[in-house]
C-alpha cells in the first residue's frame, strides 16, 4: 500500500513539535506569542498598550477623562532556517520508510534544531538586554559570592516588576554547579515544579524563583549560524562566535520573552514525485525569532562572565 505523504508529514510534524516541547529549554516562550499578528512576509506585529494614571474624583463633575493608547509595533523575523534530506529508494522502501525517516528527523531535531533554537533565543535576549543597559559583564563565578549576586539581581528586578512577578532564572549548568556548592545554599534552595505549557518538570528555586538549567554550550552571547553554502559552512548548523562570552544566567518574567515560530513545517516527496533523484525527499523549514517588548526591558537582567 502506498504511503500518504501528506498524512505522514503531519504525523512527523506532530512528533517533532512534541520533541521540541520536551527538549528545548526555551519552548515555554512560544506560549507568549498569543497576541502576535502575522502580516505576511517576514513581518509580525505586536500590541503596545499605555494608559494615563488615576486622577482626583470630583463629586460635582465626576470622573476626569483618561486616555488609552493601543498601537502595533512591527518586528522583522530573521531566522529562516531549513534543510532537505534524501533517502535512496534502494535503501528505503515503503514498508520501512516511516521508521527510518523518523529516526533521521528525530536525530536531526535532537542534535541540531533544538540546540540551535535555544542558543539563538538566549543570545538574542542577552543582545537586547545589553543594548538596553540591562547586563552585568565580567562577573567571575565564585561559590563565595554567587548567592549574594543572585539575591541582589533578583531584588533589583522585583523592585521594578513587583514581588509577585513570575520571574524565572535561566542558568547555565556550569553556573548551577557553582551555585550548588555555595555556602549556606540549603537555606535558599527548595524543590518545585515548572509548567512549560506542555509538561511539568522538577526544578530548584531560590527565593521562590525557579531555576531552569541550560547546557552551557547554549548560553553564549553570540553565535554564527551557518548558511550551508559559504565555504566552511556547508555542513550547516551553528557554533559559538570566537568573541562570544558565557551567559551565567538570565533573570526574566516568564511572560516577557515572545518567541514566534511563523513557519514550522515538514514536506515529504516519494521517489515517483522527486524530480532530482530516485529517493525519498524530506524538507524541513523553521522560520522563527524572539523579541522583548520595549516597555518590558526594565524587567530583564543578564549576568555575563568575563
Amino acid at each position: 500500500m502506498s504511503i500518504n505523504t501528506l498524512e505522514t508529514a503531519k504525523i512527523f510534524q506532530s512528533k517533532l513539535d512534541e520533541q521540541v516541547a520536551i527538549g528545548a529549554t526555551s519552548g515555554w516562550m512560544e506560549g507568549n506569542a498569543q497576541n502576535v499578528k502575522y502580516n505576511g512576509g517576514d513581518t509580525v506585529r505586536m500590541p503596545e498598550i499605555s494608559t494615563t494614571g488615576l486622577a482626583k474624583y470630583d463629586r460635582d463633575k465626576g470622573f476626569n477623562q483618561g486616555s488609552v493608547t493601543l498601537k502595533y509595533r512591527d518586528y522583522t523575523m530573521t531566522q529562516d532556517r531549513g534543510r532537505t534530506f534524501q533517502l535512496d529508494s534502494m535503501d528505503i522502501n515503503e514498508s520501512n520508510f516511516i521508521a527510518n525517516a523518523g529516526n533521521v528527523m528525530g536525530t536531526f531535531q535532537k542534535e541540531w534544531v533544538i540546540p540551535e533554537i535555544d542558543s539563538y533565543r538566549y543570545s538574542r535576549i542577552a543582545a537586547l538586554a545589553k543594548a538596553d543597559g540591562r547586563v552585568l559583564e565580567g562577573y567571575t563565578l565564585d561559590s563565595d559570592t554567587i548567592l549574594e549576586k543572585l539575591d541582589e539581581e533578583i531584588t533589583n528586578i522585583q523592585d521594578v516588576a513587583g514581588e509577585n512577578a513570575p520571574l524565572v532564572i535561566i542558568m547555565s549548568t556550569k553556573s548551577r554547579r557553582i551555585l550548588n556548592n555555595a555556602k549556606g545554599i540549603d537555606r535558599y534552595i527548595r524543590a518545585d515544579e515548572f509548567d512549560t505549557g506542555k509538561l511539568k518538570t522538577k526544578v530548584s528555586t531560590i527565593n521562590d524563583v525557579p531555576i531552569l538549567g541550560v547546557p552551557s554550550a547554549r548560553m553564549k552571547t553570540a553565535y554564527i549560524f551557518n548558511d550551508g553554502v559559504t565555504s566552511g559552512q556547508e555542513k550547516g548548523g551553528f557554533k559559538a562566535d570566537t568573541a562570544a562570552k558565557d551567559i551565567n544566567w538570565i533573570i526574566i518574567p516568564r511572560n516577557v520573552p515572545i518567541a514566534v515560530s511563523k513557519t514550522d513545517k515538514i514536506r515529504i516527496f516519494d521517489p515517483n514525485v522527486n524530480q532530482n533523484a530516485d529517493a525519498w525527499k524530506i524538507d524541513y523549514r523553521k522560520f522563527h525569532d524572539l523579541w522583548i517588548p520595549h516597555n518590558q526591558m526594565s524587567r530583564v537582567f543578564v549576568n555575563i562572565g568575563g
